[in-house]
């Protein structure tokens, strides 16, 4: 019997840590939300149904309060959203705060009775034979709800989502659904949606590996090259679950992942990954040389660049409304802030030597005269940081607009630090005398020396196993293959044998059956697989395991289970039915014949064959031959 060897844990649900207090919380509104929305829909459906007036001024009354109930649930589940210092590091340091995701919640499933019901109906089995499996399935799920924020967790919801591939193909058939309903919330709204489709549930948990990166990403400690480095990569592989997610599910019951959000979640976690990098070139930088702090003010106009492309997404028709305002307020604030760092930093170099530094030829002289005259060096400077404080106050001026960043005392220490240096450096070099009309500083070149990367999820990296490995190999055993009931054969070697031949392994399969011969007599078929012998179950017995049982069994024959396979649905054809195909295959060693979802290669090494139909004499000596051998 297959069992997990080391089955993953998730978090304790039960253990007092502010990230955790803040999942339950947001649970509970989740079900709150579901339960007014339940009244909603019901007190609507008798407003539409009833002629009584007075029944209708009553139901009307109860809408108002329920959907006052609404809204103030959703401002709650918003100021939830907005709680980025719960996802922040510990550490003293002063960083700008990240936006991290939620996970998105959902409710307990009961796979038993479904699974089992399949196990009978399909593979012909007792239901009740696999219930260590079922077990083995609910804990996983139940574990994965509630991942560590760390590399075990999110190995845990890859684990999952690798066995929801093989669920699929063990038991979801393309025309026939479980009656399985996956109920997953909103990450963001709260609202509940369900679907049969597992692929709703693969997509939930796919979304949840991208939010569990952002949370990863945004308790780096990133004062630090090695912290700044890990938030780049968690960024990056937040950025590629969300991508994948966006390119290969569509028509997703729920707006977080819906095409425009994860549109808009791609741009953030980009935008958070460039930021990282500026910070990442302070890190590896004197601030205080020049080239240093040209390099720096094109990285900031890059991060600049990207976090105002994100704040037009969010600002969109379709996600405006969706998006919590803390979260479109702090994008435009990082935006405004890192453009005066550009020029806060051009002002510290006080001109550039190389004419792509500027989008536009400065005001004025030749930039080289401007490299050689102190003075004018000291003008352009100036118009720097006077740019630079007017898009400080403005970032200040938009921070101070919501009342959730404001209780961010990290953010506004960050700002006023920004500002505070800017106008310390304008006061040096600012002159009394100073009378002419300081110009309009032209706006950076954005530049970066290290792009960001999408980088989609690699399953591979964790090793799974199916869970319902007894079922046998999923090629065979598979919900899209139909096949006559299961039935059992009784053979007896007669003086010529057992009449039949096999080919293949991992399920050996009848590939011949002489007419008039023991097999054919007994009721076996060309094309039926052999699935047991004596009650050992042989589905993945190899093809010399299948003969040695048959020898062992000698004069007193066996009993044979076998399984005739009707039809298979979808792109895949059976490869039992044809022999024509198996022997294509051996005339052919190099070539291979790839299914579309099972991933089945042909080896290089011909498929095993062995005559029964003379291979046993009446004497006590057993003699198996090979095709090509006469019998």
């Amino acid at each position: 019997m297959f069992l997990f060897h080391l089955l993953q844990q998730g978090c304790d649900p039960l253990a007092q840590t502010q990230r955790s207090k803040l999942q339950h919380r947001r649970a509970r509104i989740n079900q709150q939300i579901n339960k007014e929305m339940r009244m909603r829909a019901g007190a609507e459906n008798l407003f539409r149904a009833t002629n009584n007036h007075k029944v209708k001024e009553t139901v009307a009354l109860e809408l108002s309060y329920v959907n006052s109930n609404l809204q103030l649930l959703k401002e709650e589940l918003e100021e939830l959203n907005s709680c980025m210092d719960v996802y922040q590091n510990d550490s003293d340091s002063i960083s700008v705060p990240m936006v991290p995701l939620g996970l998105k919640e959902t409710k307990e499933l009961d796979w038993a009775e479904p699974l089992k019901e399949m196990i009978w109906e399909h593979y012909g089995e007792d239901g009740a034979l696999y219930e260590s499996e079922i077990k083995d399935l609910v804990e996983l799920r139940q574990a994965m709800r509630t991942p560590s924020r760390n590399e075990a967790g999110l190995e845990l919801l890859m684990e999952y989502y690798s066995q929801l591939y093989f669920l699929d193909n063990r038991f979801f058939p393309p025309n026939k659904n479980l009656g399985i309903f996956f109920h997953w919330y909103d990450s963001l709204t709260g609202v509940p949606s369900h679907q049969r489709a597992l692929a709703f549930e693969k997509g939930s948990v796919l979304f949840n590996i991208g939010a569990l990166h952002t949370q990863i990403g945004a308790r780096q400690d990133r004062t630090t090259l090695q912290g700044v480095d890990c938030a780049i990569e968690a960024f990056q592989k937040a950025s590629g679950a969300f991508n994948y997610l966006k390119e290969n599910f569509s028509n997703a019951p729920s707006l977080d992942m819906s095409a425009a959000s994860l549109n808009m979640l791609v741009r953030l976690m980009i935008a958070q990954v460039q930021e990282c990098v500026f910070e990442k070139v302070i890190l590896l930088g004197a601030q205080s040389d020049f080239l240093a702090c040209l390099q720096l003010a094109q990285e900031a106009a890059r991060v600049e660049e990207v976090y105002s492309l994100v704040y037009q997404t969010m600002t969109q028709p379709h996600v405006k409304d969706y998006v919590p305002f803390s979260w479109t307020t702090m994008v435009h604030v990082k935006s405004e802030h890192f453009k005066a760092l550009s020029h806060c930093y051009a002002a510290m170099a006080l001109c550039d030597s190389f004419l792509q530094f500027h989008v536009t030829p400065p005001q004025g002289p030749d930039v080289r005269l401007l490299l050689q005259d102190q003075e004018e060096r000291r003008k352009l400077g100036k118009a720097h940081l006077r740019k630079a404080i007017m898009r400080h106050e403005e970032a200040m001026r938009i921070h101070s607009l919501c009342k959730i960043l404001r209780k961010m005392d990290i953010l506004q220490e960050v700002l006023c630090f920004a500002h505070k240096r800017s106008l310390g450096k304008y006061s040096e070099i600012d002159h009394e005398e100073d009378f002419f009309e300081t110009a309009d500083a032209p706006d950076i070149h954005p530049k970066t020396h290290q792009r960001p990367e999408i980088k989609s999820p690699n399953f591979s990296k964790v090793k799974v196993t199916d869970i319902f490995h007894r079922l046998g190999p999923l090629s065979v055993f598979s919900a899209k293959n139909k096949w006559l009931p299961p039935r059992t054969v009784r053979l007896v070697r007669g003086e010529n044998g057992f009449g039949f031949t096999l080919r293949g392994d991992s399920p050996v399969l009848i590939a011949g059956v002489i007419a008039g011969g023991c097999a054919a007599d007994a009721g076996l078929k060309e094309g039926d697989y052999i699935v047991s012998i004596n009650g050992k179950d042989c589905k993945w017995s190899k093809h010399a395991e299948v003969v040695q049982l048959l020898k062992v069994a000698g004069d007193e024959g066996a009993d044979v289970g076998v399984i005739t396979l009707q039809y298979s649905e979808g792109p895949f054809r059976a490869l039992m039915v044809s022999t024509n195909t198996l022997n294509c295959a051996q005339k052919r060693p190099g070539s291979h014949c790839r299914s579309l979802w099972t991933s089945v290669t042909w080896s290089q090494r011909p498929l095993p064959v062995t005559s029964l139909a003379a291979a046993f004499w009446i004497s006590c000596s057993f003699r198996v031959t090979f095709k090509g051998s006469p019998m």
